[in-house]
């Protein structure tokens, strides 16, 4: 729908001031004439429908001429270019982005309509190009979303460097690369070979001592000792009485437990060292096309409870979060050059950070993650690595004075050290793929012999390979005489 805004009647004496809005509109910008360039007139003319084309460059003004007073105006879409009248019959036109829009204008009799046709800056990239690259050809011309580059240039780095200011100049068009290196260029997908490497070694120890008398204790002592770092036993006591029942309870009696019936005296003991080692290895291949984004992910999603607000108040939804090891790049070919930009990211669930809601327990997520860019020619390899994670814990307790004693004052005492330390390393080689000859096919993968059933030990269908074929194997309890292949005819004299 054409929206009409901020419309003023025009006379001889007054300006007519337009504002237009809820669209955009394309604006030529015309450069300076030069001594071989004509300056552009404001209307080319008319289309077959009797609408007149008005070419405009985005970022200039132009100044549109019309043979009548003008009462109003309108244009489609502002975003694209903007018309103001500044006299009666003088309407200056300004391109903002690339695209194409109606303007209307109105006299007190009749109306006219101009199709306004914004384009890029093409002229100044141009200008540009060849003044920061003289002696290479580089031709620039444009679509309603894209600059295309074509021509030839005399290096790599020239190919490159173009195409990035080609990007800068109009951020919200897309780029297309055309340029021709020396010896053409073969291929125009890459492929990736990424290896995940993660390891994580854990180590722990533990050492601690419990001393307890039974419930009826030692010559009427009744005693324990604890730093309260690991479980000791507990005496229950009687309901009835309110005193001591002849019950301990223990929830746990750790490596070692130790009782003296005769004497009643008993001791809990904890010593413990453990080691852990874990390896991970991802190899994921990826191809992905030139300037295209391609991304891999071998994990999982974990369900996420949202709790809902406003009329929907209580209601909880499920979301899915992803986690693994995920891999996105995007590769831009110049030659036998790889312009990569690579994020690598491997995640875990952590529950132990994790929180609950409405009854659902939702793990944290433990990420690292990298994003970088790197220049690498076909079958290159570059490696991010140095992403460690180093936790070192050590806890202790002491019974004061007691701890304090020589000798046994180790007896007194509990300590619990952890360490852990997981590092990752990924190891990227970009490679330009190119279709095989028909010489060039490997063969495939075959098997001479079945996989199950050892060589020689009779099992089902086992098979040996003859001259002529396949035939079954020998029975080992033949004693050795000779028996006709199954399947298979004798042969006549």
């Amino acid at each position: 729908m054409t929206t009409f805004a901020n419309v003023r009647r025009v006379s001889a004496f007054t300006m007519l001031a337009i504002g237009l809005t809820g669209g955009s509109v394309g604006v030529w910008a015309q450069a300076p004439a030069t001594p071989t360039q004509a300056p552009r007139p404001a209307a080319t003319p008319s289309t077959p429908s009797g609408i007149e084309r008005v070419p405009l460059t985005a970022g200039r003004s132009t100044v549109l001429h019309v043979d009548f007073d003008v009462v109003r105006i309108a244009v489609t879409n502002p975003a694209v270019a903007d018309a103001t009248v500044v006299q009666p019959n003088e309407i200056l036109v300004d391109g903002k982005t690339p695209g194409t829009v109606s303007l209307i204008v109105w006299s007190s009799s009749d109306r006219k309509q101009y199709d306004l046709v914004v384009e890029p800056a093409i002229t100044t990239l141009q200008q540009q190009l060849a003044r920061l690259f003289p002696g290479e050809d580089i031709t620039v011309s444009a679509t309603d979303e894209a600059i295309i580059l074509s021509g030839s240039v005399s290096s790599n780095a020239v190919s490159l460097r173009a195409a990035e200011i080609a990007q800068a100049s109009s951020s919200k068009m897309k780029v297309i690369d055309m340029l021709q290196l020396p010896g053409g260029q073969e291929s125009q997908q890459v492929m990736l070979q990424v290896r995940f490497a993660e390891v994580n070694r854990r180590a722990l120890t533990q050492l601690g001592v419990n001393f307890f008398t039974g419930p009826n204790g030692y010559k009427d002592w009744v005693g324990r000792s604890t730093t309260q770092q690991f479980a000791a036993p507990n005496f229950d006591t009687d309901n009835a009485g309110g005193g001591l029942s002849n019950k301990l309870t223990f929830s746990d009696f750790l490596n070692l437990f130790l009782f003296n019936t005769k004497y009643n005296v008993g001791a809990v003991i904890t010593a413990l060292k453990q080691t852990g080692f874990f390896q991970s290895l991802a190899e994921p291949n990826l191809i992905a096309y030139n300037n295209q984004e391609a991304s891999f992910l071998a994990g999982g999603e974990v369900p996420v409870p949202v709790a809902q607000g406003g009329s929907a108040a209580g209601a909880v939804t499920v979301t899915y979060k992803e986690f693994g090891i995920r891999l996105t790049f995007k590769p831009t070919i110049a030659g036998d050059v790889i312009r990569l930009t690579v994020k690598p990211e491997v995640s875990s669930l952590d529950f132990g950070n994790g929180v609950t809601l409405s009854g659902f327990r939702i793990p944290a997520l433990t990420t690292r993650r990298a994003e970088t860019n790197v220049e690498l020619r076909d079958g290159q390899s570059f490696a991010i690595a140095g992403l460690l994670d180093n936790v070192t814990q050590d806890n202790g307790a002491a019974i004061p004075i007691l701890s304090k004693l020589p000798i046994i004052g180790a007896l007194f005492k509990s300590k619990s050290d952890s360490t852990e330390r997981t590092e990752l390393m990924v190891l990227i080689t970009p490679r330009l793929v190119r279709p095989l000859d028909p010489d060039e096919v490997p063969p495939l993968p075959t098997l001479p012999k079945k996989f199950l059933g050892a060589p020689g030990s009779g099992g089902v269908g086992e098979q040996i390979e003859g001259g002529a074929g396949m035939v079954d194997a020998p029975d080992p309890k033949a004693n050795g005489k000779d028996k006709k292949p199954s399947g298979t005819k004798p042969q006549g004299r």
